[in-house]
């Protein structure tokens, strides 16, 4: 006789497996507690715990609270304020909606709730255990609500034996409440643990004070703020200067209409920006707000909320990194002599290792001192054409017919305007301020005056803040890389076809890549075929090579191409030999350049949209300020 199988749960069973996905450390069950309280409008928020939140958590604010009947309901699963119909899940402005956190976690946990409204003389103490309702009682407390949570899966052995020690999950719990604060400004977060005091807030609606406060006052100075709006669609907030890093993406922070989340596409979005500036093996540190209308993110996709979904996954991806690249560019970063090695945190210490030292650091203008310019004017103004045509020989012999006149400067580089912001949660009297925007650096680059050549390799010029040093090799590099993509884009590169084609011979690593990316030679001017085995015949060079040794510089590009793919472990850039065409054809260290000769590329080099670093990443330009060169002649 065939026997009957299935049968419904009884309801703490399904609380308990609810709190499976919803609760899976003391740090998920803190978070569904304090985004209660912000849901609440709170403006205070208190977090109390004991051995990391395993044994204790107590929420406290000064929220609106609840009365007797919503309080005794909001511990029944699905019972929620925040939604009415289905139709309201693509409307959500709340960080709560399901109405599972709280039942979820008092199925595994010793759960007591006191609230209070305002407008009512008494409260409510609710407590639960294992989630079954024990008392329900009147009580005389503030206003606000409190929810305690002890000894966390105290019922679910076989859970609590997979939690880590107290100062992991304190440190969880201290970085998730901390991603709160930095989206809510304007409410007082307070953390302890035990008698100490592990964070505290402001709660001014400032959030570089409360950036300072989670990630500390120094990355809080070296952040600038960025902004892009798009229709409905608004990018805010900062990020770092690229000489402050990390080696992981744990300063990453990203927020859909205030709810913290974890997305590839943004994260993505982000570093593509900060990479395509600053090429390194770090992450940037960054605080993205993206502001959006409900109907067109989906936030109901995964049980913690930490993940969304976008109807216009490449309108976001492109405001966020519009919005990183227009920043850095505006703000002037240029490279500073003094030579800079951030210390790692202990945490970093091990994924550092593999880390090369920096050699540079990046500053902004307005962090240099403010010195008299010099009284003596050029003999020849970097603005005027003759300049320009004395260097523009080289770059006309390197692609035929292509004026710089025709790029306009890029939009990054326009002056915009930042409002500072106030940080009064500063000790005695010093604020924190949004740093003010200084000229843009192709502006700087104009006002440079050129004193001479050291080395016949580096541009020597003097600044209104200083005294600069140009590498006239990478200066010359990102020039023709900029125009040599430029012009690929559009009408293809000059060739020259050779009377009698050049059979090479390759290793079959080398050939396998030239195979690969053989198109990729093809648009930066080199037509090349396969000749069977390893060998290949080159019928056509880029025309600029027609005097130099293009056998050997073709085989450089190939064992660069090879080089790359060793040391990185990964597909080559395909951009990879443009960059090396520009860095083959460019002026070389030791090459000797008139005046008129260095003040035509500095001016080109000012037109480019990246005139920081050349397409590998080395700087173009170091900075010595009078204030530095005081200190060293004891002037200071």
């Amino acid at each position: 006789m065939a026997v009957n199988r299935i049968l419904i749960l009884d309801d703490n069973t399904a609380n308990q497996i609810a709190a499976g996905e919803v609760v899976e450390r003391p740090a998920s069950a803190v978070k569904e507690l304090v985004e209660n309280a912000i849901d609440a409008n709170a403006t205070q928020i208190t977090v109390v715990l004991e051995e990391g939140g395993k044994k204790r958590i107590a929420v406290t604010d000064n929220g609106i609270g609840m009365t007797r009947a919503d309080s005794v309901l909001c511990l029944q699963r699905h019972a929620t304020s925040k939604i009415r119909t289905a139709d309201d899940l693509f409307a959500i402005r709340t960080m709560g909606f399901r109405g599972e956190a709280l039942p979820s976690i008092a199925s595994v946990s010793k759960f007591t709730l006191t609230t209070k409204p305002n407008d009512e003389e008494s409260g409510t103490e609710i407590v639960l255990k294992g989630g079954e309702v024990e008392s329900v009682s009147e009580v005389a407390v503030r206003n606000g609500t409190t929810m305690e949570v002890c000894d966390l899966f105290f019922n679910t052995p076989a859970r609590l034996k997979f939690l880590k020690s107290t100062p992991s999950e304190l440190s969880r719990c201290v970085e998730m409440i901390g991603h709160l604060a930095i989206a809510n400004p304007g409410i007082a977060f307070r953390i302890r643990h035990g008698s100490i005091e592990t964070l505290a807030t402001p709660g001014t609606g400032d959030y570089l004070a409360a950036i300072a406060a989670v990630w500390s006052r120094d990355i809080a100075r070296k952040l600038i703020p960025i902004e892009h709006e798009s229709g409905d669609l608004r990018v805010m907030g900062f990020i770092a200067t690229p000489d402050l890093t990390r080696p992981g993406r744990s300063h990453e922070l990203f927020f859909v209409n205030r709810r913290p989340i974890k997305s590839r596409l943004l994260g993505h979005a982000l570093e593509e920006a900060f990479r395509s500036l600053t090429p390194e093996s770090r992450y940037p540190i960054g605080v993205i707000f993206v502001d959006i209308h409900p109907d067109m993110v989906d936030v109901n996709v995964h049980p913690t909320k930490t993940e969304v979904k976008f109807t216009r996954d490449g309108e976001v991806h492109h405001a966020i990194s519009q919005a990183v690249k227009q920043a850095l560019l505006a703000y002037g970063i240029v490279p500073s002599a003094r030579t800079t090695i951030i210390p790692p945190t202990p945490a970093e210490t091990t994924s550092l290792e593999a880390q090369p030292p920096r050699q540079f650091q990046l500053t902004l203008p307005s962090e240099r001192s403010s010195m008299p310019s010099y009284a003596t004017a050029s003999p020849a103004s970097p603005t005027q054409p003759q300049n320009r045509a004395a260097f523009s020989e080289m770059v006309d012999a390197v692609i035929e017919g292509f004026s710089p006149l025709e790029t306009p400067p890029h939009p990054a580089l326009q002056p915009q305007e930042v409002s500072p912001t106030h940080d009064p949660f500063e000790e005695q009297e010093e604020a924190l301020e949004v740093r003010p925007r200084p000229k843009p650096f192709a502006e700087q680059l104009r006002e440079f005056q050129v004193l001479g050549q050291a080395r016949n390799t580096y541009i020597i010029a003097l600044t209104p803040n200083g005294v600069a040093v140009i590498d006239q090799h990478v200066a010359h590099e990102r020039v023709l890389y900029e125009r040599l993509t430029v012009k690929r884009m559009s009408n293809g590169i000059p060739v020259q076809r050779l009377v009698l084609p050049l059979t090479l011979n390759l290793g079959k690593r080398e050939a396998l890549l030239l195979t690969e990316h053989i198109e990729s030679f093809a648009k930066s001017g080199w037509e090349i075929a396969p000749f069977g085995g390893e060998s290949f015949v080159v019928r056509a060079i880029p025309a600029v090579l027609v005097n130099k040794p293009y056998e050997q510089i073709l085989r450089d590009m190939v064992d660069e191409l090879v080089n790359q793919s060793v040391s990185r472990r990964l597909l080559v850039l395909q951009d990879h030999v443009t960059i090396t065409n520009a860095c083959k054809m460019a002026v070389k260290a030791g090459d000797p350049l008139g005046m008129e000769e260095m003040r035509g590329l500095l001016e080109q080099l000012a037109e480019t949209e990246n005139p920081y670093l050349c397409p590998h990443g080395r700087p173009i330009v170091v900075t010595i300020s009078f204030k530095e060169l005081d200190k060293q002649f004891k002037r200071a």
